[in-house]
């Protein structure tokens, strides 16, 4: 693979990851050894849910850039749990969740070991934040960003998107149908890197569940096309020429702040079934652990983990938690963060990108999330998410290519105390059913 050719090669090595910050931020803890103290974030003191984009820090640049547009509360109560479908007298205040997130790298390394990027923290993703056009935002507004060295660009777009059946309950004697129709609130930018066009989504849902995708669009690199080794896929005519393939490890860095405090905890669930013996059936242990050091974990059959509050409980007197639900993922075991699917840290502020990290932890700190799990406890926990696609090219894929998603969902474990889109006639139907004599 020629280097000087390659088209994702950009002029500066700098960096956005496009973040969301939802609830009130918290100040930075002190970075990991060797010690170094860490200010507040930039915007740590918010009072209000927000969507923000940020172009941290970068040591060539030796200043720090903010693209950002602050979108009012009331775009996106209903996301949250915030039952604000319900009539006035049982409306609650908001539930605070998350304190940040943030794409947190794109890693994309070619099968034939010829070429690898950080398309984050080295190819220039901010730079190419793209102007969008009200066709690609329908119904939506799109919102104008600075980017610094490059201006004004019409990139933000807010919208929403029918889903489909929220619900559907017939009444036995099948004389009712309770059922609504699922309308999400979407809130995405398009970044280009190199040959490819990368989507960046978060989905709110009216009954709590955050959704983070990343899509990939754009073309395939034209020139990749000399895999015939066995490490790409014949396009075009004949068996000419191979695109090489390559994969896309995505992360994503959580930091809750369920109730609006860090107070929260990680418990990993694990289920044994057991074949059935006799005349009974199979049977199914569920063992809870909690998570109370840092951990790399994965994601295994019938295993799962959520975020715990704290503080905060529901109307049954449950602790509020969300579950952590990753889409299909292909693991890439090349480098040491990509290994695992989820990882559970301590959360530092100059942590920030799940590889190659140019937030300030100091001389000598390490630089990737996989070196960052090192035994300690966890107090106020930082979950960083990796999502992997490996990418063998089809002839469909040109042209242009097709959008491939990669994402996971955050979604709601007892924040409220029935699905918060209850009808009122049913708002009495909480706990095990009468179901009479």
């Amino acid at each position: 693979m020629s280097m000087q050719l390659d088209p994702r090669t950009r002029r500066r090595g700098t960096v956005l990851a496009a973040a969301v910050l939802l609830g009130t931020a918290t100040a930075a803890t002190a970075p990991r050894p060797p010690p170094r103290p860490a200010g507040p974030d930039a915007h740590g003191t918010a009072r209000r849910a927000r969507l923000l984009g940020r172009l941290p820090h970068h040591p060539e640049a030796r200043r720090r850039h903010h693209l950002a547009h602050v979108l009012a509360l009331r775009h996106r109560r209903r996301a949250h749990a915030r039952q604000d479908h319900l009539p006035a007298a049982r409306r609650r205040r908001p539930i605070k969740v998350l304190a940040s997130a943030r794409l947190a790298q794109i890693h994309v390394p070619y099968d034939d070991g010829g070429a690898e990027y950080d398309d984050l923290t080295g190819a220039g993703f901010g730079y190419g934040l793209q102007n969008l056009k009200p066709a690609e935002c329908p119904g939506g507004t799109l919102t104008t960003v600075k980017v610094a060295d490059v201006g004004d660009v019409k990139g933000l777009c807010t919208t929403t998107r029918a889903r489909g059946h929220a619900y559907r309950m017939a009444s036995d004697g099948g004389t009712k149908v309770w059922q609504a129709q699922a309308k999400d609130l979407l809130v995405y930018t398009v970044n280009k890197v190199g040959w490819y066009e990368y989507i960046t989504e978060w989905r709110f849902t009216a009954d709590g569940t955050i959704g983070a995708n990343v899509g990939a669009t754009g073309s395939l690199s034209p020139v990749d096309y000399n895999a015939t080794d066995g490490r790409g896929w014949p396009l075009g005519k004949g068996a000419r020429g191979y695109a090489t393939s390559h994969a896309h490890n995505v992360f994503w860095k959580l930091d809750f702040g369920l109730d609006g405090s860090t107070k929260d905890r990680i418990e990993q669930f694990d289920s044994a079934v057991t074949a059935p013996t006799g005349g009974g059936g199979p049977t199914v242990k569920t063992t809870k652990t909690v998570v109370t050091k840092e951990l790399a974990g994965d994601a295994k059959n019938m295993r799962w983990w959520r975020v715990v509050s704290g503080t905060g409980k529901n109307a049954d007197g449950h602790a509020r938690s969300y579950e952590i639900v990753p889409g299909h993922t292909d693991t890439h075991a090349g480098r040491g963060f990509t290994k695992h699917g989820i990882y559970f840290t301590q959360s530092r502020a100059c942590e920030k990108f799940a590889s190659n990290n140019i937030g300030d932890c100091g001389q000598g700190a390490p630089d990737s999330v996989d070196k960052w799990v090192n035994g300690e406890t966890l107090t106020k926990p930082s979950v960083w998410v990796n999502i992997g696609f490996h990418h063998i090219a089809r002839d469909e894929d040109q042209q242009p290519m097709p959008v491939h998603w990669q994402g996971f969902q955050l979604v709601p474990r007892d924040v409220t105390a029935m699905n918060p889109l209850t009808p009122a006639d049913l708002a009495s139907q909480n706990g095990q059913p009468d179901l009479g004599s």
